[in-house]
């Protein structure tokens, strides 16, 4: 599933999921270290272990951060899967 995350410096996030497990996830743009960085800490987790942990992180003075929006992403795909 592509998602289009709103107020943060990434352009696109891509999430593959395997049932309410986390399969794969990549970001485009960004701060490189730290995308690849929650990336690859999500993968593997369920999806709402994943957003428990994530949701509601903010980026300096923005309301969202590229993590929380990834929790966003994360929320769309599991619903469309369904």
């Amino acid at each position: 599933m592509e998602y289009r995350p709103q107020g943060v410096c990434s352009q696109r996030i891509f999430v593959e999921l395997d049932g309410d497990t986390i399969k794969h996830v990549e970001f485009i743009g960004g701060c490189s270290g730290n995308t690849q960085g929650v990336a690859r800490l999500v993968e593997g987790m369920k999806v709402k272990e994943a957003v428990s942990k994530i949701q509601g992180i903010r980026c300096g003075y923005k309301p969202t951060s590229c993590p929380d929006q990834l929790a966003k992403a994360l929320l769309a795909a599991y619903e469309q899967q369904a």
